[in-house]
This record gives C-alpha cells, structure tokens and sequence, in this order.
C-alpha cells in the first residue's frame, strides 16, 4: 500500500462518480434479480461489511426482510428458493467471502474486478464500476458498493430514489471538500491529533461512515481508531472520556447528538463536526460543510471523504510504506 497512491484514488472519486451516474442513466447498474425475494442475505468483509449494514437496514425500513452478515459467521440463514444472497467483495476474492457463497445455490455478486473468483460462485456478478485502486486501499470502491446497494433497494422495493443525481451531486460535493481541502484539512487533522486515538460516530443509517473512517486510519497510517453508532457510544465508548484526551470524528444528524455532545462537552473533549447538524453538536473543534449535506443519502456517501484525508495526510506524514 502506498500513500500517494491513496491520496490519487481519492482524488479520482469525483470523476469516477459522474462517470458511474452516466453508466446508471444507461442502466448498466441493474441487478439480475428478475422478482423480489422474501429475505435478501447481504454478505462480506471490512467495508464490504460495512456498507452491507447500511443498505440492510434501508431495506428493512421498506419492509423487506434483510441481513448483513460477516462472511467469517459460520452460520447464517439456511439455504432456500426465497432467499437472495449477495455476495460483495472488492477484489472478489475474500477468502472468507468465498467459503460462506458455496454454501447457496441463489447467489448474486457485486465486485470492483472482472474475471475474479467470485464469478465462480454466483450466477450474476453486478460490477461496481469504481476503476483500478492503485493504493491498494478499498476507497473509491466503498463509495460505489453503496450505490450499487442503492440501486438493488430501488429494484427491490419498487421506488425511485434518483440515483444518477444523488451520485452527480455527490460528485460535485467530494470535489469541493476535494478541492478545498487547504482550508479545512489542517484544522481538522490538527483537532484529532492526540496521543490516544480517534474516535469515529455516525447515525445508525449510516454507521459505514465511521467504521470506514476509522478503518482508514487504522490501515494507513496505521494509529488508533474505532468507530461507533452515535446513539450506541452514550453505552459503550463515553467512558473512555473520562481518562483520555477524547477526539472525535462526528458525522452529524443522529436524534442521539445532544446525548453525545453533553458527555464530551462535561468532560473537556474534542469534536470536528461534519455536516448538516454540525453547529448542534456543541463541543470544541473545527466544523466541515459541504454542498448537498443535508440530504442523508449525498451524506452517506460524501461524509467518509473527511476521514478519508485525515487518514492520507496522517500517512504520508508518517511516511508511504505502512
């Protein structure tokens, strides 16, 4: 893995998103699910993982029964004609991954590389469509398995979300945090840079930000880092509060922020603030806004480009071979 590369395939995601818009206008998204099935089987690893959760839950709230599973669990739901498993890996070749889709019969995939071994153990394989990572760091391709996801909820529930435009505006709001990054990105890394870690929050809806951002700290520059759902951090992780030097990440917009806001406000933390709610979220440190974070579905997949730069700039600071 490399830094500088790391930080190139971030810059590539505005580009690489209109170029995925045109491909949904073109219908090149489609999944080959012909009806929907009575349970959807969402599985993977890392931030194939993460992004499942997210995309999970969106279906449930549209009544359809779906679950993320670790592609490590050793069991799961049984085999069956009304189940669809999903079966999503970047590279399409997670050890892991593979073992769990032998397991069923009814298996569709989602992948970033063509001809991987994934095309072995599903009927269809949708494409995702994010281009080669040259950093060796799942980036572009976390961002691109939330669409893809996104376009699967459409097919299945029967609704119009207007993908090709929440992802053209995702474009253009990751080109702005992109391009004004000299503005923004010094005070933020700067907040976070204590001597016990980061700690990554965001809303249940879109709890892939914080596990993803935490991730990339961890898998660049290689410091400590966690992530956690806002509402589920006021019963697992406040504590820590209370005897570190506390720096948060936030992504903003959970009922469960004033919570939140209150233990690391009592208790002398810091928080950088990203998005729409950020001035609700009343502790010290810097605040990230961008074009479109009001809507929750330009939020899910801009936000996690924050943690992202932190991460790159860590890195290469750190020096490029982690």
């Amino acid at each position: 893995m490399d830094a500088t590369a790391f930080l190139v395939d971030l810059e590539a995601k505005p580009d690489a998103l209109r170029a995925l818009a045109e491909r949904i206008d073109a219908g090149a998204l489609r999944w080959p699910v012909a009806t929907a099935p009575a349970r959807v089987l969402l599985t993977g690893m890392g931030s194939s993982w993460f992004a499942a959760q997210v995309c999970a839950l969106r279906l449930r709230r549209l009544g359809i029964a779906a679950v993320a599973e670790l592609s490590s669990a050793d069991t799961s739901y049984p085999p069956a004609d009304d189940l669809l498993v999903v079966g999503i890996s970047a590279s399409g070749g997670s050890s892991e991954m593979l073992d769990f889709l032998r397991r069923y019969s009814t298996v569709v995939g989602l992948t970033n590389t063509a001809g991987s071994p994934i095309h072995q153990v599903t009927v269809a394989a949708v494409d995702m469509h994010a281009g080669p990572e040259t950093s060796g760091v799942a980036c572009r391709s976390y961002q691109h398995t939330l669409v893809a996801l996104l376009s699967l909820e459409e097919q299945l529930a029967g609704i119009d979300l207007g993908l090709a435009d929440v992802v053209r505006r995702t474009a253009d709001a990751t080109a702005h945090l992109l391009d004004l990054r000299a503005g923004w990105l010094p005070e933020v890394c700067a907040a976070l840079d204590g001597p016990h870690g980061v700690w990554t929050l965001a809303p249940a809806d879109r709890i892939g930000s914080a596990l993803q951002a935490a991730l990339m700290v961890r898998e660049g520059p290689r410091r400590h880092a966690d992530g956690c759902e806002t509402g589920d951090w006021s019963h697992v992780d406040v504590y820590l509060t209370k005897t570190l030097e506390y720096r948060a990440l936030v992504f903003t917009g959970s009922r469960h922020d004033p919570a939140a806001a209150t233990w690391m406000r009592d208790r002398g933390s810091t928080a950088v603030r990203v998005g729409a709610a950020a001035d609700a979220f009343d502790v010290v440190g810097p605040t990230v806004r961008y074009p479109g974070d009001d809507d929750p579905l330009v939020a899910l997949l801009t936000e996690v480009l924050v943690g992202e730069l932190v991460a790159a700039t860590w890195w290469e600071s750190a020096g490029s071979d982690r």
